[in-house]
């Protein structure tokens, strides 16, 4: 695999895992729920 395909592919998988985050986090706030990460810690 050349240094740009790795480069791009990593970007990617990065934004991916990114978005799914936020998307997470957006849902569990819009259904009125505490974001719990996972340790326990809560956002309230």
């Amino acid at each position: 695999m050349s240094p740009v395909k790795a480069l791009f592919l990593s970007a990617f998988m990065l934004t991916g895992i990114a978005m799914w985050g936020a998307g997470v986090y957006t849902a569990d706030a819009a259904g009125d729920h505490a974001a719990i990460d996972g340790y326990g810690v809560t956002a309230r």
